[in-house]
C-alpha cells in the first residue's frame, strides 16, 4: 500500500445501544452457566458474535430452539411480541436487550394502530428490526421501500402516519418521507424522526470527509444495515471507491493517497485500529469530529433484577456485603471494548 494520510470519522463504531446490549450479555455468561441462549445475533457484527460463541453463547433464530428453563437474551434489534411471550412460557430467565429506541417505535406503533392510523413503515424487508416492529400491528402497518410501495397505497382510508427503521440512511429516509407527504398532506410523523441519532451521527461525520478521499473504508457487517447505510453514504458524497470490510484481512493491497475510515455502529474500535494500523500512511491520521456522544443506556431491568438477586444471595451464602460487586451502576464504566478484550469486571 502507498496511503498518504488516513482521516478517521468520529463519532464511529459501537453506540449506546450496542455497548448496552453487548455488557447485558457480558453479565449472563458470567451469572448463568453455560450455555447461554440468544434470539438472533445480539449485534450484527461477525467478530462479536465470535467471542460470544466461545464463551457458550448458542446463538438461535427461533426460541423453540431453547430447551425449557434455560437462560436466553433477546437481540438488541427488537423481537416480535409473540417471541417475546413464547421465550417467556420456557420458563427461563429472559433478558430482553432491545435498543431502547427501538422500543420508542414499537411504542408509537401500537398508539397509532390503537388510534385507528394505518401506518407507513420505512424499512428493510426482512431486517430483523423491521420484522420486529412490524409484528407489533401488523394488521396496521405497510412496509415502505420505495416511491411506488408508497404510490400502491395512495388509496388508503382513515389517518396515515409516517414511522421508519431506526438504522437507514438520512438521505434514504428523507426521500421517502418527502414523497409520502405529498402523497398524504395531512399524514402524521414524530416531532423527532425514528432515525437513530448514533446512525445519523457517523454518517454526519462520514458524510464530511468521503469527498476528500481516494478511497473510503467502512468496517462492518454486510447485514449490518447501518454499515450498509454508512458506504452509501460515502458514494453518494463523491468518492469514487468505497470498500466494507469485516476487518483488516479483507482490505485490497492497491490503496493509495489519501483514505478515509469509519465503521459501523456494532464495529468494535479494535478493528479501527487494525485498519489503520495496515493502512500506515505516512502523515499520519486526521480525525474529524462531528459531534461528541455520551448517551448511556442502563442494563435491562431483568439483568438488574436478577444482579440484585444474586447479590442477596450472596451475601446470605457469605455473610459478609458482596453485593457491590454485582452493582449494575459499576456497568457505566465498564466498557464493551473491555468486554471483547476479556477484561475482568
Amino acid at each position: 500500500m502507498d496511503v498518504d494520510q488516513v482521516l478517521l470519522a468520529a463519532p464511529r463504531g459501537f453506540c449506546a445501544g450496542v455497548e448496552k446490549a453487548i455488557k447485558a450479555l457480558d453479565w449472563m455468561t458470567r451469572v448463568f452457566e453455560p450455555p447461554v441462549y440468544c434470539y438472533h445475533e445480539i449485534v450484527h457484527n461477525r467478530f462479536v458474535v465470535q467471542h460470544f460463541t466461545s464463551l457458550g453463547v448458542v446463538f438461535v433464530d427461533d426460541v423453540a430452539h431453547v430447551p425449557d428453563g434455560a437462560p436466553v437474551m433477546l437481540s438488541a434489534h427488537g423481537s416480535p411480541p409473540q417471541i417475546i411471550e413464547a421465550a417467556r412460557r420456557a420458563g427461563g430467565t429472559v433478558i430482553d436487550a432491545v435498543c431502547p429506541l427501538v422500543t420508542k417505535v414499537h411504542h408509537e406503533l401500537k398508539v397509532r394502530a390503537r388510534k385507528g392510523y394505518q401506518v407507513l413503515y420505512v424499512g428493510h424487508e426482512g431486517h430483523e428490526e423491521a420484522v420486529g416492529t412490524m409484528a407489533v400491528a401488523p394488521e396496521a402497518v405497510h412496509l415502505i421501500e420505495s416511491l411506488s410501495d408508497i404510490d400502491a397505497l395512495a388509496g388508503l382510508e382513515g389517518p396515515v402516519a409516517l414511522l421508519s427503521q431506526t438504522t437507514l440512511s438520512l438521505d434514504e429516509w428523507q426521500h421517502l418521507r418527502d414523497y409520502a407527504e405529498e402523497v398524504f398532506p395531512e399524514i402524521w410523523m414524530p416531532n423527532r424522526s425514528d432515525l437513530c441519532f448514533a446512525t445519523t451521527n457517523r454518517q454526519a461525520a462520514l458524510r464530511a470527509i468521503a469527498a476528500r478521499a481516494d478511497a473510503v473504508i467502512v468496517i462492518g457487517s454486510a447485514n449490518s444495515s447501518n454499515t450498509v447505510a454508512l458506504a452509501t453514504v460515502a458514494a453518494a458524497s463523491g468518492c469514487a471507491r468505497v470498500l466494507r470490510v469485516n476487518s483488516a484481512d479483507e482490505m485490497p493491497e492497491d490503496l493509495s493517497g489519501v483514505v478515509a475510515v469509519t465503521a459501523g455502529a456494532s464495529a468494535p474500535e479494535s478493528l479501527v485500529e487494525q485498519v489503520v494500523a495496515r493502512l500506515s500512511p505516512r502523515r499520519g491520521v486526521e480525525v474529524y469530529t462531528a459531534t461528541v456522544e455520551d448517551e448511556y443506556f442502563p442494563p435491562p431491568p431483568e439483568l438488574r433484577e436478577a444482579l440484585r438477586a444474586l447479590a442477596a444471595v450472596l451475601d446470605v451464602m457469605l455473610d459478609t456485603p458482596v453485593g457491590s460487586s454485582f452493582d449494575p451502576t459499576v456497568d457505566r464504566e465498564f466498557t464493551a471494548a473491555q468486554v471483547l478484550a476479556g477484561s475482568e469486571r
